[in-house]
């Protein structure tokens, strides 16, 4: 009996997936008069669920992963032609996002500015980030005693050394560049020099992006905004509307008062927001050329293998890019990167299959919020690398380190080991005994061999001397603005340039070519990952909070072992 109800309700289940997934949806009709709604309180990633029909709510957790950059920016594109939307209302509301992305939503947001058709913003916290987004609109509101955030940029690094040592766990680094600063973490409680030196030029560089937009829209100095910064002059809604960063104090339904004024309606009532998913679910149809110009997003840290939802596996990557290298259809190749690197050999093997399509197609690297060190590895074969002003790359540089556990397994969980070995190097990898001088020789050179290997191909690839990649390599992490200045970099600016780059490239005209974006998921894939894997990843975030970040570093600390090619260190940019 207990097989049978078993067995029908799961029946039950597959019927109710299967006719969500293949059943068809209300039609979504946009009225006249309507303005698109962007309610921004999850954190905007590359793209969303590709799952149109899936009901949202239907799988716990499915509409509480993020906003899609893409699906974001289609839908401004769309309402700034659209003589039915008349205008857009922004929400930010504790919204995560890198800076490169908030960028890039900016920048659209400012292009459809140039409709005349009007933004508005309304939050009753606007953090350093929502602040940015919002700056843009025409009108900026907040609550009387609502709060604003504006006092300059703080990068903060977390260090478990003293954790280590009260595990008993010793950890031996090799590395090479004074700037490769992610063993800091291990064996310091604080920033080398170094570190300091440049994580003060990048985040300097970013906030003088940062400066440079807010002046622009808000009309209101850089020296101006500076010095409010620096002064913290602005604490409040009152102090705020005094120093021109918003321009009404007002309650939400006050903003929508303000609202039926500017769209000329009797009530409230009748004003229409629509939401951004709605709006792109009543815009579907695409352009019919057989021209593609394949955008494949590479997000995550760099792994060897097939990878998962949260990381870059070399083996499903290079598998992608020689998928659309043999398409016909596909006569470009924009490669997105949002990787703060990973595995060193993953990367290089991402790098060949990168260099090897470039050969054959247009390979255009798009950097979003970060391609450092082993981002950077698989972006340098592409033909143009385009990165924002704040985007974070760089990094050149490799790294390993081995854990020697012994003191945890003796003193603290009295685990003892032997071994019997047929050579002096067989138990070289054994996490349970102190390295010999001549292991540690022997991956030290290991390591040295992988950075000349790296700024050999940065040369390369970037047509420079290897003295020239030497000099901004070791390790040093850059923003985009500082990356173009050492020609890491040649164009400044978002994936829709980067597109464009590409289509000139392969020679296809504005309106010859469609978008296709890659990994592609059928509707049942995209479910079974939906229920295992990221709301899994999820529920583990929403169980650990604050504690998820230091849990995930210890995490990560296995990996470590194998060369390194990554950001030298988790920023957390507040």
């Amino acid at each position: 009996m207990a097989t049978l109800c078993g067995l029908f309700i799961f029946s039950v289940l597959i019927f109710v997936f299967l006719a969500a997934l293949f059943g068809s949806e209300p039609e979504v009709k946009i009225a006249k008069n309507s303005v698109l709604h962007l309610k921004l309180d999850l954190p905007i990633i590359e793209r969303s669920n590709e799952m149109p029909m899936l009901p949202i709510g239907l799988i716990p957790g499915d509409d509480k992963i993020g906003h899609g950059l893409k699906e974001l920016k289609e839908a401004i594109k769309l309402a700034k032609e659209d003589e039915k939307i008349q205008g857009i209302v922004i929400e930010p509301n504790f919204m995560y996002s890198g800076w490169a992305t908030l960028k890039d939503l900016r920048e659209a947001l400012a292009d459809f500015k140039s409709s005349e058709k009007f933004i508005l913003s309304y939050s009753e916290y606007y953090t350093e980030s929502e602040y940015y987004l919002a700056s843009v609109a025409d009108r900026i509101y907040l609550p009387p005693e609502g709060i604003i955030e504006f006092n300059g940029f703080s990068a903060e690094q977390l260090f478990i050394k003293g954790t280590l040592e009260k595990l008993k766990v010793e950890p031996q680094v090799f590395k090479v560049g004074e700037f490769k600063s992610a063993v800091e973490p291990f064996v310091r409680e604080s920033m080398s020099e170094a570190s300091r030196e440049q994580t003060r030029s990048f985040l300097g560089s970013m906030y003088d992006t940062y400066l440079s937009d807010v002046s622009s829209s808000r009309s209101v100095s850089l020296a101006d905004l500076s010095d409010i910064a620096d002064s913290m002059w602005v604490r409040d809604a009152a102090t705020a509307l005094e120093y021109k960063l918003i321009t009404d104090t007002a309650y939400y339904d006050q903003m929508r008062e303000g609202l039926v004024d500017k769209l000329e309606l009797e009530s409230k009532e009748d004003i229409k927001l629509v939401s951004f998913k709605k709006y792109n679910r009543a815009n579907t149809s695409s352009k019919s050329s057989r021209n593609r110009i394949a955008v494949i997003i590479a997000d995550g840290e760099i792994v060897n293998g097939k990878g998962d939802a949260s990381s870059i596996g070399s083996e499903s990557l290079v598998k992608q890019l020689r998928k659309v290298r043999e398409d016909d259809k596909v006569k470009a190749i924009v490669l997105r990167v949002n990787s703060p690197g990973g595995s060193a050999l993953a990367s290089d093997v991402i790098w060949r299959e990168v260099t090897i399509t470039a050969k054959e197609k247009p390979v255009i690297a798009s950097m979003s919020d970060l391609a450092a060190s082993g981002g950077y590895y698989i972006a340098m074969g592409c033909d143009t690398i385009v990165a924002a002003p704040n985007t974070i790359t760089g990094s050149i540089g490799i790294f390993a380190i081995y854990f020697n556990v012994q003191g945890l397994l003796n003193d603290h969980l009295g685990i003892t080991t032997d071994t019997v070995n047929t050579g002096p190097l067989a138990n070289i990898f054994s996490f349970s005994k102190p390295m010999s001088e001549m292991e540690a020789k022997i991956f030290q050179q290991s390591i040295e061999d992988g950075y000349h290997t790296f700024v050999e191909k940065v040369a390369q690839s970037r047509e420079l001397s290897y003295d020239e990649v030497d000099a901004v390599a070791s390790g040093r992490v850059w923003s985009g603005k500082e990356a173009i200045e050492h020609k890491l970099v040649d164009v400044l600016g978002t994936l829709d340039d980067a597109i464009s780059i590409a289509a000139e490239a392969a020679d296809l005209e504005e309106d010859d070519y469609r978008i296709r974006y890659y990994p592609r998921k059928t509707q049942w894939q995209q479910l079974i990952s939906q229920l295992t894997m990221d709301y899994e990843e999820e529920k583990i975030k929403e169980h650990l909070g604050p504690l998820y970040f230091p849990v995930q570093q210890i995490k990560r600390l296995e990996k470590y072992q194998e060369p390194q090619t990554r950001l030298p260190f988790d920023l957390v940019i507040h």
